[in-house]
């Protein structure tokens, strides 16, 4: 395939990869009605990890015998679900599903600031620069001052989520080292792995057995775990290899024009001139941090 038909694919699928993971928030909510942050997270990592598993193994996929490769996953699950799933359902029990995704998209910034001070695993460029500039400059004139009133009336839930966010940075950079692994091996891998490490402790912590949630949370739940896990998984661990640490995350800004869309589309909102200029810069922001560098000569 071309090289320029790839790139088409690979923004193609970041913008598939946006839209599925700016749904999270939403269904996250919807979940913790009734549902506690433990036990969802648990829920979530585990049926999306058997549901790969299950592909994996209809398409006769080999899983990786080495242990580094299994201790790489766990540590993958730390970064990508254990820890931020977590702390983003506990903090959306008071922190409302948009503010939250505004808050995560920052996770392109943390990935730059790593890259560029500590692991330089790949080049941080100028353009890169300035797409991380200009996408966190189209996310503020998106939601503009009044939408971030909220911020500091519940700290430490927002504290939460920028932790969160702090770690998908992380795990997008040791997401690197999977390269050759087909992206359903990672994916399911660290779900499975994260899994193992949340399970106990909300059988521990919640006792499930006690709970009663309602049809809507269950429903919400199962979206969470198929659409917004185990098929954005899979996106996310092919895109960390073509697009690079930096180029995957920039699905993190276009999160934001993407909720607005559905505003408008779905509730009839209307959109602030701002607005507009701010989407403008998010697709500068992802063009400059996903188009591959042009090779001299």
């Amino acid at each position: 395939m071309p090289r320029r038909s790839h790139l088409t694919r690979d923004l193609a699928l970041l913008l598939v990869l946006s839209t599925l993971w700016g749904a999270s928030y939403t269904f996250i909510k919807i979940g913790v009605e009734t549902i506690p942050p433990l036990t969802l997270i648990a829920a979530r990592t585990l049926v999306a990890g058997l549901l790969l598993a299950s592909i994996i193994r209809g398409r006769g996929l080999a899983w990786p015998r080495e242990p580094a490769i299994w201790r790489r996953f766990l540590v993958q699950a730390g970064l990508n679900s254990v820890v931020p799933f977590t702390l983003i359902a506990w903090a959306e029990r008071t922190v409302e599903a948009g503010l939250a995704t505004i808050l995560n998209a920052t996770s392109p910034i943390f990935t730059f600031l790593l890259t560029a001070l500590v692991t330089r695993h790949e080049p941080v460029t100028w353009r890169k620069l300035v797409g991380v500039i200009a996408g966190l400059a189209g996310t503020c004139l998106i939601v503009g001052v009044e939408a971030l009133q909220g911020v500091g009336q519940q700290l430490w839930a927002q504290l939460a989520i920028v932790a969160a966010t702090i770690c998908y940075a992380g795990a997008a950079i040791v997401g690197k080292g999977f390269k050759g692994l087909d992206p359903m091996l990672p994916a399911a891998g660290s779900l499975l792995s994260g899994a193992a490490i949340l399970i106990p402790l909300a059988l521990v912590i919640d006792h499930p057995w006690t709970l009663a949630p309602s049809l809507r949370s269950v429903l919400a739940l199962l979206a969470l775990a198929i659409i917004s896990t185990a098929a954005a998984m899979v996106i996310y661990f092919h895109l960390v290899q073509t697009l690079g640490s930096i180029g995957a995350t920039a699905q993190s800004y276009l999160r934001v024009p993407i909720g607005v869309a559905i505003a408008v589309a779905a509730l009839g909102e209307h959109l602030a001139p701002t607005a507009w200029i701010g989407l403008a810069c998010i697709v500068i922001g992802v063009v400059a941090m996903t188009l591959p560098a042009r090779k001299p000569g």
